[in-house]
């Protein structure tokens, strides 16, 4: 009889005790710069919470039937961030969500105000170098496409930065932290917000 009453703690996982015990109110977006880990914090919060993950890119490239790197070829970067504008407010005014946005989302003044009022921001913070590893081997980023893409990454670090800090919520990234650990402490800051998290 010695323990076999009592369930173990690996068959009570605290994903299903926020499930149960939390209900999202408000959309969480993801903020930050490309590689802070917004698509992959963002799938792992949407589990953890029980709601859909959205991805404003996906949505984008599912419209126009192309992907980021071609938009921005054949129409240039007004028309992306305008088509990018309309899929952020239509789904911040769906279900709330788990919705990762692209690296120059938040820079917009209207996407911010909208975000802020509608939904919640969460700026996944990371310094550069962790972004430069991530970033480094991969060719969908069309801003990076210069001769030398580790200065334009920083470049648009350095620029991009003071957007991100008016974000509702920071959250530190680190190379250590896992995934899982992201969201969690993602999660952690959102109890903060019971106008976002209502438990």
């Amino acid at each position: 009889m010695r323990g076999k009453e009592f369930p173990s703690a690996n068959t009570c996982p605290k994903v299903t005790k926020r499930r149960a015990m939390s209900r999202l109110a408000k959309t969480v977006v993801l903020v930050g710069m490309m590689g802070a880990g917004k698509t992959a914090v963002g799938t792992a919060l949407a589990r953890q919470l029980g709601v859909e993950f959205k991805d404003s890119d996906e949505e984008i490239v599912r419209a126009a039937d192309r992907t980021i790197a071609e938009i921005f070829e054949r129409d240039g970067e007004p028309f992306f961030r305008a088509r990018e504008s309309e899929v952020i407010g239509r789904l911040l005014r769906g279900t709330p969500c788990v919705l990762s946005t692209g690296g120059g989302a938040f820079l917009s003044e209207a996407n911010r105000k909208l975000i802020h009022d509608v939904g919640v921001s969460v700026w996944l913070k990371a310094d550069l170098e962790l972004l430069w590893q991530r970033v480094r081997h991969k060719t969908t980023r069309p801003l990076l496409r210069t001769p030398n893409p580790r200065e334009t990454l920083r470049e648009l670090y350095e620029r991009r930065q003071p957007f991100y800090a008016q974000a509702d919520i920071t959250v530190e990234s680190a190379a250590e932290r896992s995934v899982d650990e992201m969201a969690s402490r993602v999660i952690e800051a959102l109890h903060g917000r019971p106008d976002v998290l209502e438990v």
